[in-house]
């Protein structure tokens, strides 16, 4: 069975179920068979299915083969089902209520003279259908045989039972299936988004615990510094990222909200510093304070990290590299640009680079191994706000990516369709 990462809104809504008929009625076989047993076995000219909640009857008449549709009362159901209790498996003349009945059907379904009803109830005793059989002869039916009906009236509302039963089962495996996929996709997205920093964290305290003799105190100071700069910085992404999860409860939803690009890149560029540091890589930030966009912030921040990430992760380390990070306004879109002067990628890499079913990645500067999964989030993020992700690149000249999301809640509407490969 596939699985599809679908959204939940809650583990308790897995669990929540109604027992009904089903709807493509006309497409049911056994439905079918049924009323044809039934106009046999009684003899009968006409046999009706009346169902909660709709315009049209379920009718074979004395010439069919066949359920025809004929107009009745939306209430019909209704009206049958205070007559007809659900203690009462059979209605036939015998019961009070028996007139009134016969009145509803001849109301709709033309005269009678005999008519005897079944009512299809569920494991709980609900009503499901009214299964009334009637015609013009004035002879009463048959006991025994309107016995035998009302068992097998019995056998297919246990089979309706069951079936649906199966079918609510198979849903709700689906669903804790794409609630457990989902989940792992966050486990994965944490573990991912702190790989980068701890990078630039293990590289200074290994320098500290094998070097500390030959280093003077203004060097020891400066690595102190960053290691701190890095953990706090770290940890405040770290309790983003959980706070999001247990909120989220495993589900990829989008609240967007407008806010200040500049809060993202100042959180990626303290987290990343360190690692772009030990790397001998110049990160340059040139968004300015006050650029707008109207997005959901964990989502953004999540992107920009994993795209500053990996810029670093294939820049030189001879001291010529650079990673900046810019802005500029197209419209009423904000485009976010990560550019670096690293390896770059031909056009074959370029047109498969968001396709998730691409598993190996190429290893960084300094040896690094990635997931695959960095580029993959970043498309599904960008598609969740209405934006999209592009990139540009050559080979051994550098790499841009490109994310372009709404600055207010008007540009949603408009926002562009162009997406490379479904994420």
């Amino acid at each position: 069975m596939s699985t599809q990462s679908v959204c939940v809104q809650d583990i308790d809504d897995i669990s929540a179920s109604v027992l009904v008929l089903p709807k493509k009625l006309k497409e049911d076989a056994k439905l079918n068979k049924l009323l044809l047993k039934i106009k046999t076995i009684l003899g009968a000219h006409h046999v009706v299915l009346i169902l909660p909640h709709e315009s049209e009857a379920k009718v074979l008449n004395a010439t069919q083969t066949t359920i025809q549709d004929i107009a009745c009362d939306v209430q019909l159901f209704q009206h049958l089902n205070q007559l007809h209790h659900h203690n009462q498996s059979v209605l036939d003349e015998k019961k009070a209520e028996y007139l009134q009945y016969r009145v509803y059907i001849e109301q709709y379904f033309g005269a009678v003279n005999r008519l005897v009803a079944f009512a299809l109830c569920d494991d709980v005793l609900d009503c499901m259908a009214h299964i009334c059989v009637f015609d013009q002869n004035h002879h009463p039916f048959d006991s025994d045989l309107t016995a035998l009906v009302l068992e097998l009236c019995s056998d297919y509302s246990e089979h309706i039972g069951l079936q649906q039963k199966h079918d609510e089962l198979t849903y709700n495996h689906e669903q804790i299936v794409a609630l457990n996929f989902s989940q792992t996709k966050f486990l994965q997205i944490i573990a991912h988004d702190l790989r980068a920093p701890f990078h630039g964290i293990l590289g200074f305290s290994e320098v500290l615990a094998e070097e500390l003799e030959s280093l003077d105190t203004s060097s020891i100071q400066n690595i102190s510094s960053y290691l701190n700069d890095t953990a706090k910085a770290t940890y405040h992404l770290l309790e983003n990222l959980l706070n999001w999860a247990m909120a989220e409860g495993g589900r990829f939803a989008c609240h967007p909200v407008r806010f200040d690009l500049k809060q993202t890149s100042q959180i990626v560029s303290n987290v990343l510093s360190s690692l772009a540091y030990s790397k001998n890589i110049e990160l340059v930030d040139t968004i300015p304070q006050g650029t707008y966009v109207y997005a959901d912030l964990n989502m953004v921040t999540s992107i920009l990290q994993n795209l500053v990430s990996n810029a670093l992760k294939f820049t030189p380390q001879d001291g010529s590299g650079k990673v900046l990070i810019s802005v500029k306004q197209i419209e009423r879109f904000m485009a976010l640009s990560i550019s670096d002067t690293g390896l770059g990628m031909n056009e074959i890499q370029q047109s498969r680079i968001f396709e998730r079913n691409i598993k190996t990645t190429l290893k960084g500067t300094n040896g690094e191994k990635g997931t695959g999964l960095g580029l993959v989030l970043c498309k599904r993020f960008a598609d969740l706000n209405q934006g999209q992700i592009t990139v540009q690149s050559k080979e051994g000249q550098g790499t841009t990516f490109t994310v372009q999301l709404p600055i207010d809640e008007l540009s949603v509407s408009k926002a562009p369709t162009e997406v490379f490969v479904q994420a």
